[in-house]
């Protein structure tokens, strides 16, 4: 795994979605990764009809710079009897929602920032439980936390993926050692990433990465050019330009900005997800986002190094791609199939006709249930490198 500069977001306060505060120990910063803070049920959106009860955790990760951190994210069980072994788990990687803390997964709720999104993942998931499987869904570092969130972050993302997994057990003792990571977009590359980790305490059977986000630098190249059709990758700027500095506190992308866009930049701090920052960045000419003698350089290098290009997979893995999709496109994550494949051959590619990128996620339950099953029976998915 790449690593990442920066430092990680303080141990502190944890809120839980509709919950009150939960005070996170003293001691929890020496506690280790996977160890369990808190936990509470859920009653909001964010709670998954199919499920017997889905709960609020907060728990322990690592984030850049190898500090421990407080992450939030939500537990659903399915209903009845869990199997020998216990229940297998999905633990669901989400896409890009945004940077603030109002932007987490586990903090919707039928009127936020993000539902548009969240919506469509939480139906998603719904039909995971449905099936028999566990699901959990981390926040990822610094949304719903204290501190930013570097989004994009290969080795942040992985972490907070893997040890939610170990959190749930201690919240739900059903909870087998069995499990899957499945991710879209953001998700789908930090689902990349977490196929690439190890871990012995609990056995990471395969994945599925639907539409993996990649070429991150080249949107902020795109915007600065004033290319045609740059516009849709304004919002993803922002949260890209947050997400390093969450990273690394020293970068200052509001130098690279005009007063215009860096309140922008701001407001995806504190009040808005993917959504609002779409509408605000709409009025936006694109000739005046970045300074006339905006360097680009330090920027293009930090994501540049969150490519999963070069990953060494451990796991059998499905990547699923739309063919009408417009922001990850099919040839970029054709070509990262392929290096994928060089170093591990057990991948299989699927793409799913007029899929845009959002109807990827539904476009390709089926086939991603039907690899999970085919592993949980004991047999290798057929691979297509």
């Amino acid at each position: 795994m790449r690593s990442a500069r920066g430092r990680a977001a303080a141990i502190a306060a944890v809120t839980a979605a509709g919950l009150a505060v939960t005070a996170v120990p003293a001691h929890a910063e020496a506690r280790g990764r996977g160890s369990l803070l808190s936990s509470r049920p859920l009653h909001t959106a964010a709670a998954l009809p199919s499920a017997s009860v889905t709960r609020s955790i907060s728990y322990v990760s690592e984030g850049v710079g190898g500090k421990r951190i407080t992450v939030t994210g939500t537990v659903a069980v399915p209903k009845g009897k869990a199997p020998r072994g216990g229940w297998p788990v999905i633990s669901w990687a989400h896409g890009t929602t945004g940077n603030a803390d109002v932007c987490a997964p586990s903090r919707d709720t039928a009127t936020g920032p993000a539902h548009d999104y969240l919506s469509l993942t939480e139906g998603y998931l719904d039909k995971w439980v449905a099936h028999g499987f566990a699901v959990v869904q981390t926040d990822y570092e610094g949304m719903g936390t204290p501190g930013g969130h570097p989004y994009m972050n290969g080795a942040s993302e992985a972490n907070t993926v893997l040890d939610i997994v170990r959190a749930a057990r201690e919240a739900a003792p059903r909870i087998g050692r069995d499990w899957y990571v499945a991710g879209h977009s953001q998700g789908g590359q930090a689902t990349l990433y977490t196929a690439a980790q190890k871990a012995g305490d609990v056995r990471l059977k395969g994945a599925v990465s639907i539409a993996p986000g990649s070429h991150m630098a080249e949107t902020a190249q795109y915007v600065q050019a004033q290319y045609p059709g740059a516009e849709a990758a304004l919002p993803f700027l922002f949260v890209l330009l947050n997400g390093a500095k969450a990273a690394d506190p020293s970068f200052h992308p509001e130098s690279l900005l005009t007063d215009r866009a860096a309140k922008v930049l701001a407001s995806g701090r504190t009040t808005a997800c993917l959504a609002q920052l779409r509408d605000a960045g709409s009025s936006i000419p694109l000739s005046q986002v970045f300074r006339p003698d905006a360097d680009l350089t330090r920027f293009e290098t930090y994501f540049d190094s969150q490519e999963a290009t070069g990953l060494d997979l451990r796991v059998p893995t499905l990547v699923a791609q739309g063919t009408a999709d417009t922001s990850v496109s099919p040839a970029a994550t054709k070509a990262l199939v392929a290096d994928l494949c060089k170093r591990y051959p057990a991948i299989a590619y699927r793409e799913y006709q007029g899929a845009d990128h959002r109807a990827s996620i539904g476009a390709s339950f089926d086939d991603a249930l039907n690899f999970v099953q085919t592993l949980q029976s004991g047999r290798t998915p057929t691979p297509t490198c």
